[in-house]
Parts: C-alpha cells; structure tokens; sequence
C-alpha cells in the first residue's frame, strides 16, 4: 500500500503539485492571514468616536498576498516605498533650542486652507523627513488638505550637531520646544496633532505622559505607529537569531553612523572606537546613550523610556497602530489589559504587518496604503471635526481625566547629565535644584 502511494505521488504533474501548494496557501491566507484589525479601548467617548468615523478600523487588513511574514513586510516595505516615492521638496526652518542645540523643521503646506490643521511628525531611530515611511504619511496628510511638519532629531536630516548631545527615547524636551514654537508659528485657529512612528513614537508618548497639562493645551490628538511599548522586549526581541538579529544589527549600525558623523565628538572624552564597533542597538545604548543621558545602567534607560505601564498618564486621545507579528515588540509586550481600562489611549492591532510595513494589496501602491490610509482618516476626523464630534469627545475626556486627579509623573534624577567629557550637573546639584524648584 505504501509503495503504491509512493508511486502515486511521483508520479503527479509537477503543475499539479504546484496548484495544490497554491491552494494550500490561499486558504491559509483568507483564514489566518486577512483579519480585522482589533481595537483595544475602554468603553467611553473616545472608543464611540472611533467606531462612528475612522471607517477604516471595521475592514479587514488585507496583507501583500505574497509578503505576510513580518521580516518580509518590514523590509520590503522599505524598500518599495525608497524606490517608487520621491523625495518632497520641504521648506526648512532650523530651530535653535534652549540649550544652543540645533534642529531640522521640515514644512510642507500644499493646498490647504487658512485654518487647515497641522501634524508633527516624529521620525524613528535614525530617520529624518526624507525617510520613505515619513514620505508615505506626509503624501498622506497633504492629500486630506492638512500642513505638515517633520521635526528632525538633533545631529539628522543633515543638521550638523552643535552642543555634544543627541538624543533618546525617553527625552522629550527638545519636542516640548518644537510643540510650542510650532504653536506659536501657526495661525491661531489651526489645530495642532502629532504623530511618532517606532522611536518616534517613544519621543511623543513621553512627551504626552510627562507634560500631560502642555500637551492637552496645544495637542488636539495624537497617533504612534509601531512603537515598541516594552523596550526591555523590543530590544530582546530585534536580537533574536537570525532574521530578527540582521534587523537588529542593520539598525545598530545606522546608529553608528550617525554618531560618526557628528564631528564635535572627535574631540570628546569617550571611547568612540569602540562605541562606533557595536552589533546591537543595546550595545550602543550602554556604551553611549544611557551615559549621555545621566543613567547609572542601560536598564534604567529602558524602564524610563517604556510606555506600557504609563497609559493612565496620557490625557490627549491617542490612538496607537500596532501589528501582532512585529519583529521590534513581541504581542505579548503590547499594553492590551492597560488600554482596555484607558479611556483616552486606543491600540488597533493588526494580525500582520511587521514593523512599520502593513503592505497590501497585489502590487503595494504608493496612492494608499493601510498604514498612512488609517493615519489620514483619523486626523481628518479629528482635526477638521465638521460636525463637532471629535471636540466634544475631547471636553469630555478632559474632564474624566480631572476628575481622576492624576499627579504628574516625575521623570527620575539621573546621576548627572553629561554632555561628552562635560558633567553639567552631578547628582548632588540635581537634588539640590529639584528641591527648591
């Protein structure tokens, strides 16, 4: 019986074998792969705003037939958008900070009315406004008849760095000056949101955990798209072999390059020989951004800059675009029971997308895509509000979150805050300051 079966198989036309692969693949593929997104949310007005009119949450996520892993999704949407979207002509305003530091605004105003809103846009690890997921989402806002500004890290976006000082997940003052001269610069009857994909979005959840009362005073919304909630799991997650690592140490070496190029380090006292030689992300940040930032390990970074366990913080409406499958956050990391009792923050999750991917469609299209078609649709909703929906939704979050009387939450004292072979402050003069402040 079994030779017979054997001779059976081989004996099948390769054609035939080939369209039962297929067919194999194509039931796994409307049962395990095309899923409605999940929207996590307690019950309030937030949720119901969503439900009414961002349209595009009650579909179905219709994943790149033939890219659903999420390695694939992560890396061939990159690659697709840097070769089919070209580069956006801004106009750029250099913004000198408090501190003498120096950073990139890139505008984009197309189109627009007088009073059209305006999104802050917040790059990720190492990117800046000509990064090919910002271009997808700017193409996006314009298109909806909205303004756009990038805010480029220190040291990007061809800046040079002008103080010894980058910058990190958890720090959110250079954005708390960007939000204010942003502000300021705008007409007063435009609405202001704001938008941070994956480090990014750790910058602008920090931003709205730790300057709650600011935030809520110029930001009508907010969105974060792959952020890693759980940076401890993010950065064991992206050190996974093999696939996972290759990611990891594509992104360590950006980091390195970066650092490399900032000239005013040459002359500092550190060893850059040997923070420009790391393989891992948290390599870079133990030897280089956690001692920047005045923190006594990397593991004190990474608790200050997670999201996960500080969603009751955030009093401006958030949602938030994550994908189970994202090689930088495991699900397991996604703040799911958090949000469920959070009226103002939303997680959608989708079962694919990989990291800042979410491809669909045959041939991915560069006109719209899930990813920046969610993003448009929302602040449309939100920031133009015609009916006045969005603004009621937001006086009423407002006043649950008073009447909660949630206190502030402190950012920790570092031991000093250094800049290259400088200590501005060390630990006892930090005390000392934060008492008589």
């Amino acid at each position: 019986m079994l030779y017979s079966l054997y001779c059976y198989l081989s004996n099948i036309p390769r054609w035939h074998v080939l369209a039962l692969a297929l067919s194999a693949y194509v039931v796994y593929y409307f049962i395990q792969v095309v899923k409605r997104p999940i929207l996590v949310c307690a019950d309030g007005p937030f949720k119901e705003f969503l439900q009414c009119k961002v349209t595009t949450l009650e579909m179905k996520f219709w994943p790149t037939f033939w890219c659903v892993e999420s390695r694939a999704q992560t890396v061939f949407a990159s690659l697709l958008r840097s070769q089919i979207l070209p580069n956006i002509n801004y106009k750029r305003e250099i913004l000198t900070l408090n501190d003498g530091g120096e950073v990139a605004l890139d505008w984009l105003v197309e189109n627009c009315s007088d009073n059209a809103p305006c999104i802050i846009i917040l790059p990720g690890l190492t990117g800046a406004s000509q990064a090919e997921y910002i271009k997808c989402l700017v193409r996006a806002a314009i298109n909806a008849g909205m303004r756009v500004v990038v805010f480029n890290n220190r040291g990007l976006g061809g800046i040079e760095l002008k103080t010894p000082r980058l910058y990190c997940a958890s720090n959110c003052e250079d954005l708390s000056e960007v939000v204010r001269h942003v502000h300021k610069t705008l007409p007063a009857q435009c609405k202001l949101g704001a938008t941070g994909i994956s480090m990014g979005g750790l910058i602008l959840g920090n931003y709205l955990v730790r300057h709650s009362d600011e935030a809520r005073q110029y930001l009508s919304a907010a969105k974060i798209i792959s952020v890693p909630w759980d940076v401890h799991k993010g950065t064991a997650s992206i050190e996974k072999p093999i696939l996972n690592s290759l990611l990891g140490r594509h992104l360590a070496s950006s980091l390195c390059r970066t650092l490399e190029k900032c000239q005013i380090y040459k002359d500092q006292d550190i060893d850059l020989d040997r923070i420009l030689s790391c393989k891992t992300i948290k390599e870079f940040d133990a030897l280089f951004t956690s001692k920047q930032f005045g923190y006594a390990h990397v593991d004190d970074y990474y608790s200050d800059a997670t999201l996960h366990n500080k969603l009751h913080y955030i009093s401006v409406p958030l949602l938030c675009l994550s994908a189970a499958d994202d090689p930088f956050q495991p699900l397991d990391a996604i703040p799911i029971k958090a949000a469920e009792e959070c009226t103002h923050v939303a997680i959608v999750v989708t079962a694919r997308g990989g990291h800042i991917g979410f491809l669909e469609g045959w041939w991915p299209s560069p006109k719209e895509q899930y990813m920046d078609r969610l993003f448009a649709e929302f602040f449309t909703k939100a920031l133009f509000d015609e009916d006045g929906h969005f603004e009621r939704t937001r006086a009423e979050l407002h006043r649950r979150f008073d009447s909660k009387k949630i206190a502030p939450l402190q950012a920790p004292i570092p031991q000093a805050i250094s800049y290259g072979n400088k200590t501005l402050l060390s630990t006892e003069e930090l005390v000392e300051k934060f008492m008589d402040m």
